[in-house]
């Protein structure tokens, strides 16, 4: 309630020192729905101090985004943790925007055929993890580590038309713009629920030897010959 002033006028009541916050942050937030959270401030951060808070923040994808994305996607998640919500930025689902390191944490899946490149290969088990050298071959099963390599690349998931059987999803692939009518453009959601299912393998690469970028991969399932 305000204060009554001389001449029965009522003064506004104070604002608390929340209030007081709020208001002065309201021009450099434009992000819907997180009255509660600074982006002035977070802009004001370096990209390096963006992506420390969002690794601690645990917002998935972060390695790879851009500073505009880094601030929207921290907007986010702490709008989301002040309210109670939890979870990263998406609200914690494994959806299109925010992925994780798959049933199996990213560790490679092995069986009866196993084969002898899979054994040689590096494993990367989170976006974080670096090559030992330039051409070195990798393999992980982490949803977040594939989705990111593939979009750093203009990748899309895809299936083979043709190859589907029943109600379920044909050959994998990654579509890179090649402009090739045999594949068929799914969600990356459909894509890991096969891709888990199968039992399968991404083996690839960040850099060929001479330093440029790979787009080389390959499925393989440790189950069975044709992968």
């Amino acid at each position: 309630m305000g204060t009554t002033l001389a001449g029965g006028a009522v003064a506004p009541p104070a604002r608390t020192e929340r209030e007081e916050m709020r208001v002065s942050e309201e021009p450099g937030n434009q992000t819907p729905d997180t009255p509660d959270v600074s982006e002035t401030e977070l802009r004001g951060k370096s990209v390096d101090e963006l992506r420390e808070l969002a690794k601690e923040h645990e917002v998935s994808g972060s390695s790879g985004m851009k500073k505009d994305e880094l601030v929207q996607a921290l907007a986010e998640t702490l709008q989301g943790l002040a309210s109670g919500e939890g979870g990263g930025a998406g609200g914690g689902g494994e959806d299109a925007d925010d992925v994780g390191p798959g049933p199996d944490g990213g560790h490679v899946r092995t069986g009866p055929d196993t084969s002898r490149s899979l054994k040689y290969s590096q494993e990367v088990t989170s976006p974080d993890d670096e090559p030992e050298r330039a051409g070195r071959s990798l393999v992980t099963t982490s949803h977040e580590v594939i989705k990111q390599w593939a979009e750093d690349r203009g990748g899309r998931p895809a299936t083979v038309e043709g190859t589907e059987h029943d109600d379920h999803l044909g050959v994998l692939r990654l579509d890179f713009g090649d402009q090739d009518d045999r594949l068929t453009p799914v969600t990356w959601d459909e894509w890991f629920e096969t891709f888990d299912a199968r039992r399968l393998n991404f083996i690839y690469q960040e850099e060929r030897k001479d330093g440029k970028q790979s787009n080389f991969f390959r499925l393989e399932s440790p189950d069975r010959e044709d992968g």
